[in-house]
């Protein structure tokens, strides 16, 4: 897996673009994100009046080639409402950039790695330097951190240095290298405040970007689609029509009534017509559908409803058994409670021995 740096910039909307953009680079099921830069503040090139741009960036590993991985980073460039015109200095919803690529050097007609700007300008080395500051630029031979140092002329300001008041200075960029939504975290800042807590205490300092993070993860199924998933993993199996089973699927999703957790096991069943699927992508199933805000009864259609797209076998099967605490800890408080739902589609709805089968399996 080569180490690669990108960058991201932006300045229409800049604490919902990059947060977005971030988002869909971690949850690629080709990058394995490593580490994010702090957040940096830059003057724009251009019309005087235009907003000042935030930068970062991701060190990431892949195997994707120069090619592939541009690719990847326009498409969401374009998901996020990026437009490209003629003026190079407009302002931009995202910029996702390629600035190195291991330790190669190529110029591809039009583009090249390393990104020249990488060498050039402080927005751009200062947060590459973050993430990768012994990895060597290929042609100017010095580490990353060393070319940050020469190029630093002051111009670039990490977020929460700058003394302006400033949505984004709330978050500890200084100490946490990592990045969530600055939108959630006030909204989490204030909602301590007005539970009569101060979200300055020590205990509580960084709880509205642990809580932005572990929201963006347990939400993390709206930005994942059962395609990018299964990647490819059906395959031909002729003379496979015996019911294929994976049980005890443990699974944590949030209820979308009262944002609290609900919790349990999936089972997971479906009669093959020719194809087979990777065992791995029926867990994966899973959790796209659980990474968001959920009803247990919806969840368990959807994922029965995917696998039949997918498949299109005889007949597919689920069940879920699901802990709620809005209604353990909260509510009627039945601590001891649990609900089971169920979804048959084709033979096992048709057929009531495959259905006792299944169900039979399920128990045991």
């Amino acid at each position: 897996m080569i180490p690669v740096v990108v960058g991201l910039g932006s300045n229409i909307d800049p604490e919902r673009h990059l947060a977005a953009a971030l988002r869909r680079l971690r949850n690629h099921p080709d990058l394995g994100v490593v580490a994010t830069s702090r957040i940096y503040r830059s003057k724009p090139v251009g019309a005087p009046g235009t907003p000042d741009f935030l930068n970062a960036a991701v060190l990431v590993r892949t195997d994707l080639s120069p090619p592939e991985l541009r690719r990847v980073l326009r498409g969401i460039e374009a998901d996020l409402g990026r437009i490209r015109g003629p003026d190079p200095n407009a302002p931009r919803t995202i910029d996702l950039d390629l600035l190195l690529h291991g330790d190669l050097v190529e110029d591809f007609g039009g583009w090249e790695v390393p990104d020249p700007n990488l060498a050039r300008h402080p927005h751009v080395a200062l947060p590459a330097a973050d993430v990768a500051p012994e990895l060597r630029h290929p042609i100017e031979g010095t580490t990353l951190e060393e070319l940050a140092r020469r190029l630093d002329d002051g111009s670039v300001i990490p977020m929460g240095v700058s003394t302006n008041p400033d949505p984004f200075e709330a978050a500890d960029f200084d100490d946490v290298r990592d990045y969530a939504a600055p939108v959630i975290e006030g909204s989490i800042r204030s909602l301590l405040a007005e539970l009569g807590e101060d979200p300055k205490r020590e205990g509580l300092r960084r709880t509205p970007l642990r809580v932005a993070k572990a929201l963006e993860f347990l939400t993390s199924g709206y930005d994942a689609t059962v395609a990018e998933v299964v990647n490819d993993a059906v395959f031909d199996a002729e003379g496979a029509e015996e019911m294929v089973l994976v049980k005890n699927i443990e699974y944590y999703s949030l209820c979308e009534h009262h944002l609290l957790p609900f919790f349990g096991k999936a089972a997971v069943a479906y009669l093959p017509k020719g194809k087979i699927i990777g065992l791995s992508k029926i867990a994966r199933i899973v959790d796209v559908f659980a990474r968001r805000l959920q009803v247990q009864e919806r969840l368990t259609n959807q994922i029965a409803d995917a696998l039949t797209e997918i498949l299109d076998p005889h007949g597919v099967a689920v069940v879920i058994e699901g802990r709620h605490l809005c209604m353990m800890m909260r509510g009627v408080q039945k601590q001891d409670s649990a609900m089971v739902t169920s979804a048959m589609r084709g033979t096992f709805k048709e057929d009531a021995r495959t259905r006792s089968e299944f169900l039979d399996l399920v128990r045991d």
